[in-house]
């Protein structure tokens, strides 16, 4: 591996890196799975600890670091939500600084965006943010591998993203469309569109003059020509008192078969970064029958690359832990 720009660099949000760079992780995330395919390793981070800190519960995101981690050589450490108390027995930068002394690099999954903040600036080594309330970098990045899997070049490549357009999927992948040049559509009911000024930002920054961020309620609008259609539930982690207020907003935007005949397009994928309600089988869907996003047709069909790109999270996790680390 040569020599890289990102090398003791953290990711708090795309914006932390050039368009270059995001490509650069792509790149090395393509070389370490078809290396993966072949039964091969490259152990980049051999003698190296990894903290993984989650204030936030997590599936992907701890089996993909762990995962990756270790097939990089690297011994990864969790912590909870209890095991770190942040503000109530130590400060966000004692604990930082802790941290930094004995890890090469540390995962944060957790709430508000300054803690991330807060801990990157103390901790002296990378912090790659696994989730916070406004951004889900690591998350992207696997999405933007399983695009480029799918379709090679993303500059005009048009991605509709459904459900609430505030969250923080949607902001990343906006992050992203200006980046790399993505078309993207943020379908959503007008209550759930991202604010005006922190849209007129996000289309400000762009740096790709192929990138395109539009936000509508229309489908038609959305949808005409898309090669991706990606969902999201329509209920965030700790908003589970607004879920009936949630169903009866966006029901009529659930991702059916006839959705996505509707791109135009016979290459049409489905996407979601989980987890996702698609049918009857969680104690959340029993009580709320109504709270599918996704018919079981699309999520379980032939169009859907979800659990692609649910593995791709390891492989790009890899990429940018051996990229920051070891450069």
């Amino acid at each position: 591996m040569g020599a890289s720009t990102l090398k003791g660099r953290s990711l708090l949000t795309l914006r932390d890196f050039t368009p270059g760079e995001i490509t650069e992780v792509l790149e090395r995330a393509a070389t370490t799975k078809e290396l993966a395919a072949r039964g091969e390793r490259e152990p980049v981070l051999a003698g190296r600890n990894i903290a993984l800190i989650f204030l936030k519960p997590s599936c992907r995101t701890r089996v993909s670091f762990v995962v990756a981690a270790t097939q990089s050589g690297a011994h990864p450490e969790i912590f909870g939500r209890e095991d770190i108390r942040f503000g109530i027995k130590e400060s966000v930068r004692d604990i930082a600084r802790v941290f930094g002394r004995v890890f090469d690099g540390v995962m944060f999954r957790g709430f508000e965006h300054s803690t991330v903040v807060e801990f990157a600036q103390y901790a002296g080594v990378p912090v790659w943010n696994g989730l916070c309330d406004s951004y889900h970098p690591t998350q992207v990045l696997a999405d933007l591998l399983t695009l480029r899997e799918n379709f090679g070049d993303l500059e005009g490549l048009p991605v509709t993203y459904v459900g609430d357009g505030r969250n923080n999927v949607a902001i990343t992948l906006a992050i992203a469309a200006g980046k790399l040049g993505l078309d993207l559509r943020i379908l959503a009911p007008e209550s759930l569109w991202p604010a005006a000024e922190r849209l007129a930002e996000l289309r400000t920054e762009a740096e790709s003059p192929r990138a395109a961020i539009t936000v509508t309620a229309s489908p038609k609008e959305a949808l005409a020509g898309s090669a991706a259609i990606y969902g999201d539930v329509w209920v965030s982690m700790g908003e589970e008192d607004q879920t009936r207020q949630r169903v009866e907003t966006l029901r009529h935007l659930k991702v059916t078969t006839d959705m996505m005949a509707s791109t135009g397009r016979a290459d049409t994928i489905y996407l979601h970064c989980l987890p996702a309600f698609h049918g009857p089988d969680t104690e959340t869907a029993i009580a709320h029958p109504d709270i599918c996003e996704v018919d079981d047709d699309v999520f379980e069909g032939r169009q859907s690359r979800v659990f692609d790109q649910s593995e791709n999270r390891m492989h790009t996790a890899k990429a940018l832990m051996e990229l920051t680390i070891a450069g």
